[in-house]
């Protein structure tokens, strides 16, 4: 039997010894062996173990993961790709830091369960302690300056609570050096988390401010607010908005929201949304099948015109790479050679050839061809 050994990609991480053997190591077969003995060793992947799981709130778990040495760096407020095999393929999508790293190397990420969530369910309800799961690089630019000041305000509902988490927890670590206000919209007292550490951090630090909003519950406590997010809730909770840095995180229509409520009367304002905005508008009359021709795979679909190209390859049977999904960490960018597409949250057409499009946010607005 004859044996074929691909050559090795050769890790920044690599010792002087490592680099040496790399060309005589087929990765595939030492990380199967190592992988016997500790699911997190590998020749190059970035892997981390899970070494602690608890429960947040309904439906909603952290999971502790230990990197190895491949892992990359990464900062509060960040975004970092987990990638695990569900149902024999390997599904991937991006998932807030909700930790301060430090020393120990260690990352936490909160995931909620999603309806009909692939990914979130297996991690939510399957995955366990001892676990190995694939990490990419992180990725997200609402992280904090090296020396914050102002006035800030953090606008999180539902699972956009998970970077501010974060960046609250990194910022008391630094002795509370900004005026913070953090306004958390929930559904139920049941799905809020962290709410226990960010009240005593709150009586811990007088210059931060909690204040938890709750929209599908009959009745409120002392302590909490109800209500949709509104012009006349942001003054009632948050004050005047003029020389405050606002940060918003949560699904598209509540970053949508939250924008248009506070652009021109806030000194700043950045945003993260977990589920995209409302796609922009596409003609009913204009929509149509394309023919979407890959390149390197040499095969030619028809797809709708009104989809994104993500899901419309997708739906028949292809698997490309992708993360958010929502047009963040550019994992699914592939190169168009020929056609036209839109960007679904803007609506701006992109009629030039050879140019990066992100397959969860473009349609095919013509007959194009990518190299995929």
């Amino acid at each position: 039997m004859s044996t074929t050994r691909t050559s090795a990609a050769v890790a920044p991480t690599m010792g002087p010894l490592a680099r040496v053997v790399a060309p005589l190591i087929d990765p595939s077969v030492f990380d199967f062996w190592a992988g016997l003995i500790n699911p997190a060793w590998s020749w190059a992947r970035p892997l981390a173990r899970v070494i602690e799981r608890r429960v947040e709130a309904v439906d909603t778990v952290t999971l502790v993961l230990q990197p190895n040495r491949h892992c990359g760096p990464v900062k509060p407020g960040q975004h970092i790709n987990v990638s695990a095999e569900v149902n024999g393929r390997r599904t991937t999508r991006s998932y807030s830091v909700t930790n301060v790293p430090g020393t120990d190397g260690r990352i936490h990420i909160t995931i909620k369960r999603v309806d009909n969530g692939k990914l979130s369910t297996h991690l939510c309800k399957k995955t366990r302690v001892g676990d190995a799961l694939e990490l990419g690089l992180c990725f997200g630019e609402m992280t904090l300056p090296p020396h914050p000041q102002g006035d800030w305000l953090f606008l999180a509902a539902g699972s956009g609570i998970t970077p501010f988490v974060s960046l609250t927890r990194a910022l008391a670590a630094r002795g509370m050096p900004v005026d913070l206000t953090l306004l958390y919209w929930a559904k139920t007292r049941g799905e809020l988390c962290f709410v226990r550490e960010l009240r005593e951090l709150a009586r811990s630090h007088p210059r931060f401010k909690l204040q938890v909003i709750l929209t599908h519950e009959a009745q409120c406590l002392s302590d909490e607010a109800q209500g949709m997010i509104s012009a006349e809730q942001l003054t009632k909770l948050a004050g005047d908005l003029a020389g405050k840095q606002v940060f918003a995180c949560g699904p598209g229509g509540f970053v949508d929201t939250a924008r248009a409520l506070t652009t021109d009367r806030a000194k700043s304002f950045m945003a993260e949304g977990f589920t995209p905005s409302a796609p922009a508008s596409l003609d009913p009359a204009a929509a149509t099948t394309v023919r979407v021709s890959l390149l390197q795979s040499g095969r030619t679909l028809e797809v709708p015109s009104g989809m994104s190209l993500l899901t419309a390859l997708e739906q028949q049977g292809l698997s490309p790479a992708s993360g958010c999904r929502m047009g963040i960490c550019q994992t699914c960018v592939c190169t168009k050679q020929s056609g036209i597409t839109q960007d679904i949250n803007t609506g701006e057409l992109d009629t030039e050839a050879g140019t990066a499009v992100r397959l969860c946010v473009s349609r095919a607005n013509s007959d194009i061809s990518l190299d995929l």
